[in-house]
């Protein structure tokens, strides 16, 4: 396998990520997002999107979402489980991940992609340059505040994102917390909750990475 990652970009560290968790040792392709590789035809034939994490399997078959990868990787290497063990975790796990991605990986997205100036025409990943919208970049970071409390009312009761147990949705939200923190959007004070499970699950290897 080969896996095609960027050190900077949030999605392709969820990857990385959960591909430490399993403990696998994947070759790995560094694609400079900063100078634009994913535009070029080389990675086109690669990911006709233009976008990043993908994980080349060994018969050539290009997974190109992290929810691909997730699934492929746990299913060919079950354990540590990582996307629930019984039929209801599994279901709480895609919920929360689901969630998680909707209601703050997008949000943070627009605030970030929608303002920043060193994305300038490239307000949405992918083949197609598309102007930013300012209003998009207010939005966005109204709506990430709005996840943030959802976030440590969740929290507040469970010790992980999805459950008992460390999950997909914990690598998912713990991206996202980080990746706010460059639009400057942060856990308020009063966010026990998150600011005791982002201790929790930073003490894990892979938050590292």
């Amino acid at each position: 396998m080969r896996f095609y990652d960027c050190q900077t970009a949030p999605s392709p560290r969820r990857a990385r990520i959960f591909i430490a968790e399993k403990n696998l040792e994947i070759e790995t392709v560094e694609v400079d997002l900063g100078r634009r590789e994913q535009l070029g035809e080389e990675f086109r034939r690669i990911n006709p999107r233009c976008t990043v994490p993908v994980l080349e399997l060994d018969d050539g078959t290009y997974l190109t979402e992290n929810a691909g990868i997730a699934s492929y990787l746990e299913a060919r290497y079950p354990d540590p489980p990582l996307l629930g063990t019984t039929p209801e975790e599994r279901g709480l796990v895609a919920t929360w991940n689901a969630r998680v991605e909707f209601e703050g990986l997008w949000p943070v997205a627009d605030a970030l992609r929608n303002r920043s100036k060193g994305m300038v025409g490239r307000a949405i990943t992918g083949p197609t340059d598309y102007a930013q919208i300012p209003e998009l970049a207010e939005r966005g970071a109204a709506r990430a505040r709005e996840f943030f409390e959802m976030l440590d009312e969740r929290l507040s009761d469970s010790e992980y994102v999805a459950g008992d147990a460390f999950s997909v949705a914990d690598i998912t939200a713990l991206c996202v917390v980080d990746f706010a923190a460059w639009a400057k959007l942060v856990p308020a004070p009063e966010h026990r909750g998150t600011r005791r499970w982002r201790e929790l699950v930073g003490e894990r290897p892979s938050a590292a990475l």
